[in-house]
């Protein structure tokens, strides 16, 4: 049942594009024992199908500038490819904490810099 409710709320917070993997990957290493590496792999997965409903939803709504889509997934599977190597390259723990870094250093921008 807890997996029920974590992935429901994962999925609401990633429709809201917030990104579900803020509520999905320290769920599953918190609440789960998850392998940090594990918990990243599922919610790549996870993050498919909520990304191709947010985009047939965008592009319905002619909010998708394609030339700069295409720039942008171009650049963005090359970063995909050598972000994966990397991370296979470091350990569990590490990972963990730049992830953590990373959270924080959001939460930080959210409060203090994006203009209201």
């Amino acid at each position: 049942m807890l997996i029920f409710l974590v992935s429901i709320f994962s999925g609401i917070i990633s429709g809201m594009g917030i990104g579900g993997g803020t509520i999905l990957i320290p769920a599953l290493i918190l609440l789960f024992n998850t392998n940090q590496h594990i918990a990243q792999s599922v919610n790549l997965i996870a993050f498919i199908p909520t990304a191709i409903v947010a985009l047939m939803t965008h592009i319905k709504n002619h909010n998708v500038e394609i030339r700069l889509a295409l720039k942008l997934i171009i650049t963005g599977i090359i970063g995909a490819i050598a972000g994966s190597y990397l991370a296979s390259l470091i350990s569990s723990e590490l990972l963990r904490k730049f992830f953590a870094g990373f959270l924080f250093a959001m939460g930080i921008y959210e409060i203090c810099c994006k203009k209201k």
